[in-house]
C-alpha cells in the first residue's frame, strides 16, 4: 500500500536546519563544557582517574541539560506562535480589511507600488488570510514547526559525542602535553563547530569562528588557571 500515515508530514527545511543547529550547538557546549572541567582538574596535578570521572560528570550533567533546555526552548518559541496565530485569527474576525491594510502599508514601505502591494496583499489574504497576517506582522511561518523532541534528541545525542574529544586527548595524551594537546584539538573542533553554525544562521563565517575560539580559550584559560590555585 502507497497511503501515507495519517498525520505523516516531512520536515520543511527550515526545520531540518533547526534541528541541525541543535546538534552543532551541542556539540559546541559539550567540546568547551567538558574541556573546561578537565583541563581544571588536569591542572590541580590530580589522577587520569579523576579527570575522567569529573569529566564523565560533566558529560552526564551537561547532556540532561542540554536536552532539556532545546526541548523546553523550543516548546516555548511554539507557545508565543500559538499566541501570534490566536491573536492573528481574533484580528481577522473583528476587522480583516485592517490586517489587509496593513500588510498593504508594509510592502508599499518597501518600495512596491501601493497599487501592487493592495493586490499582493488582497491575493494573499483571499488564499490563507490567517497564515498570511502572522507571517506578514510576526515574520512566523504557522505552518512550520521544529519540533521540540527532535531538538532535545539532538542535543542528547552531539553533546556526549562533542564531550568525548577533550576527554579521550587528555587522557591519552602524556601527563607533560596532556593540557596543550587538549586545548590544541578544542580549538580546532570549536572552529569547524563555529563554521558550521555561522553557516546555518547565514552570519560571517570568520567573525563567528573567531568568536567562538576566542570564547572558549578564555573558558579553558579561567578553569585551568582555577585548577592550579588549587592544585596540590
Amino acid at each position: 500500500m502507497n497511503k501515507k500515515k495519517k498525520g505523516a508530514r516531512k520536515l520543511s527545511l527550515n526545520a531540518q536546519i533547526n534541528l541541525i543547529r541543535a546538534g552543532v550547538m551541542g556539540a559546541n557546549d559539550g567540546i568547551l563544557s567538558v574541556a573546561a572541567i578537565v583541563l581544571g582538574v588536569a591542572a590541580a596535578n590530580v589522577s587520569t582517574h579523576n579527570i575522567l570521572l569529573a569529566g564523565f560528570a560533566g558529560m552526564l550533567a551537561g547532556t540532561i541539560s542540554m536536552a532539556m533546555g532545546e526541548y523546553v526552548s523550543v516548546h516555548a518559541q511554539r507557545d508565543a506562535e500559538e499566541r501570534a496565530t490566536a491573536d492573528e485569527t481574533q484580528r481577522m474576525e473583528l476587522n480583516p480589511q485592517a490586517e489587509v491594510d496593513f500588510v498593504t502599508h508594509k510592502y508599499v514601505a518597501a518600495g512596491i507600488s501601493h497599487d501592487l502591494a493592495a493586490k499582493a496583499a488582497q491575493e494573499m489574504f483571499d488564499q490563507a488570510p490567517v497564515v498570511t497576517a502572522v507571517r506578514e506582522r510576526y515574520d512566523i511561518d504557522p505552518g512550520e514547526q521544529t519540533s521540540a523532541f527532535g531538538a532535545a534528541i539532538a542535543s542528547f545525542i552531539s553533546f556526549p559525542l562533542g564531550s568525548l574529544l577533550p576527554m579521550l586527548t587528555i587522557s591519552l595524551v602524556g601527563n607533560a602535553w596532556r593540557i596543550p594537546a587538549t586545548v590544541a584539538s578544542v580549538v580546532i573542533a570549536l572552529m569547524i563547530t563555529g563554521a558550521i553554525a555561522a553557516k546555518l544562521g547565514n552570519a560571517n563565517v570568520l567573525k563567528a569562528t573567531v568568536r567562538n575560539v576566542v570564547a572558549g580559550l578564555i573558558t579553558m584559560a579561567i578553569t585551568t588557571m582555577v585548577g592550579h590555585i588549587f592544585a596540590r
